[in-house]
């Protein structure tokens, strides 16, 4: 049996309206998506795109849901999981990690993040 190929997007950027507080969800911020995806390729080789996991489609999905709010993090990554693991379903693993950029939080100077993996 052939090894896991993983397929990598890393520090995308995108505006959205995700927050638990309404001023999040009413002035957006800036997130940061690193997404891996590992599976197995069907008959241990990839010979075309039709034989992998397409990261134009991976990069489709995430700008969509991205702008469907959500109040917390950690249910935007499980979800994305999830919509990524059916939409390709040759999928073993996902690690996914979302980081708010900008925390509204007085004198706050980092980021905020959540950090997600799930095995198939």
């Amino acid at each position: 049996m052939a090894g896991l190929i993983s397929i990598e997007l890393k520090q995308l950027r995108f505006s959205a309206y995700h927050g638990l507080y309404e001023e999040e969800r009413k002035t957006g911020n800036e997130f940061e998506i690193d997404l891996v995806v590992s599976f197995l390729p069907a008959a241990g080789k990839i010979t075309g795109v039709s034989d992998t996991v397409n990261y134009a489609e991976l990069y489709a999905l995430l700008k969509t849901e991205m702008q469907k709010p959500r109040h917390l993090l950690e249910t935007l990554v499980m979800e994305l999981a999830e919509i990524i693991h059916a939409s390709f379903p040759q999928t073993k693993k996902i690690e996914i990690s979302i980081t708010k950029l900008h925390v509204p939080i007085a004198k706050f100077t980092g980021t905020a993040g959540v950090k997600y993996q799930k095995e198939y």
